[in-house]
């Protein structure tokens, strides 16, 4: 009985290559130090005293940066290849995180948030890329949730961290994420060195036809509904921490606490869990599941009491619909590339999340003000359920009804 299990995780992870597991690594070492973002909002309001408008408009700040920065890091990518984007944006990122710790207004926090989320935003789309690159058509989701698993086991550890040095310093936050970037540039350069890749990457830069995702109609519908998924999905850094917070008087330690516990359970189950449904139906089909998975996570908020059980229910849900929305996201766009123009679509589906990190706090801190957190957990749900029915219909509109294994997709 034991052995059915092992084998199960053991087939999960088997048949990836080296390089996606160092590409695994770096990402660990990078989203360990991820702190200043989840913990942004507070420390705003908390500790710099902005108003909840203005906290909310220093993440949006965040999102504005990084549109700018993945549109920049698809073109760069294309032109040059993955390597030295993903090296540089890490680099430059590390140190701009320790110079934003230092700034105390309003103004200066939201110009270092914009420049810095350019930086950021730029290392997505060239990190995509070599995923795909190292990555085949039969393992493609895998090698995108071994990616995701590296981010969320860093962002376990990140939350938890992030959460008691909240405690005693906020300023320890940025010198820690800031670190972590170096060092995660550091280590890419030692585990996958320029001299033994960059020659094949070029090559393969040639093959394919660069067409532009602006000139895609079914891609640019799909990044629409992902926009609306992506909002809703942000109230997980933004407004629920402000609610649990405020109304529910719950301390930094266990707010980070439950980031913590969500990437765990992201480690945990999600690789097994791609498994067992990678080419088994359509993307679009496991993404519109996700999607309201997700936002009955965030009702539930209206009809659970404040206690740390309810929160941790909501955390399941929600888990459970990333779980099974982001990775086939993943897959659905990877699978209309080739090599000449995989930069730009990545840089497009980043720059999709980079708008929902926008108008999310926007949106949350407007209905909050005005109408209460029982109101935009209701809207949030309501935003949920049509983005899922916005992918449905996609499918339906342009994709065969029954099953469609991923590699014999014809688009």
């Amino acid at each position: 009985m034991l052995s059915s299990p092992i084998q199960l995780y053991k087939k999960a992870y088997s048949g990836l290559s080296r390089n996606s597991w160092y590409l695994c690594l770096v990402m660990f070492i990078n989203r360990c130090g991820t702190m200043v973002v989840p913990f942004m909002t507070i420390y705003c309001r908390h500790e710099l005293h902005f108003s909840i408008s203005q906290s909310t408009l220093v993440m949006a700040a965040f999102g504005a940066g990084s549109i700018l920065g993945a549109f920049i890091g698809g073109r760069i990518t294309d032109k040059i290849g993955f390597y030295y984007v993903q090296v540089i944006a890490l680099l430059v990122g590390g140190m701009l995180f320790m110079v934003l710790g230092y700034q105390q207004t309003f103004a200066s926090v939201s110009i270092g948030a914009f420049v810095l989320s350019i930086c950021n935003e730029a290392f997505r789309p060239a990190n995509s890329t070599a995923i795909a690159y190292y990555s085949t058509d039969e393992n493609k989701t895998r090698s995108f949730s071994l990616n995701r698993l590296a981010v969320n086991l860093g962002w376990a550890f990140g939350g938890l961290l992030g959460g008691t040095l909240a405690g005693i310093n906020y300023h320890l936050l940025f010198w820690v994420d800031g670190s972590t970037n170096i060092l995660a540039s550091l280590l890419l350069l030692k585990l996958i060195p320029a001299s033994t890749v960059m020659k094949q990457i070029k090559k393969a830069m040639t093959t394919g036809t660069a067409t532009s995702p602006y000139q895609d109609g079914i891609y640019l519908a799909f990044i629409a509904c992902a926009i609306i998924f992506a909002t809703c999905f942000f109230h997980l850094f933004t407004m629920q921490p402000l609610y649990y917070k405020g109304p529910w008087h719950f301390n930094e330690f266990f707010i980070g606490s439950l980031m913590g516990i969500n990437g765990l359970l992201i480690v945990i189950f999600e690789m097994v869990i791609i498994h067992k449904l990678e080419n088994k139906r359509h993307p679009l089909n496991y993404i519109c599941v996700g999607t309201i998975v997700v936002g009955t996570g965030f009702v539930l908020l209206n009809f659970l009491p404040a206690a740390h059980y309810s929160a941790l229910i909501v955390l399941v849900f929600v888990t459970l619909g990333e779980i099974l929305a982001m990775p086939f996201m993943n897959s659905f766009w990877i699978m209309r590339t080739n090599p000449a123009n995989r930069g730009q679509y990545a840089a497009m589906y980043t720059i999709a999340w980079s708008v929902a990190q926008i108008v999310s706090p926007i949106i949350g801190g407007q209905v909050v003000t005005y109408s209460g957190y029982y109101a935009l957990w209701w809207l949030t749900g309501a935003m949920c359920l049509g983005a899922s029915a916005g992918f449905m219909l996609l499918f339906r509109k342009n994709f065969k009804e029954k099953p469609v294994p991923l590699e014999e997709t014809v688009f």
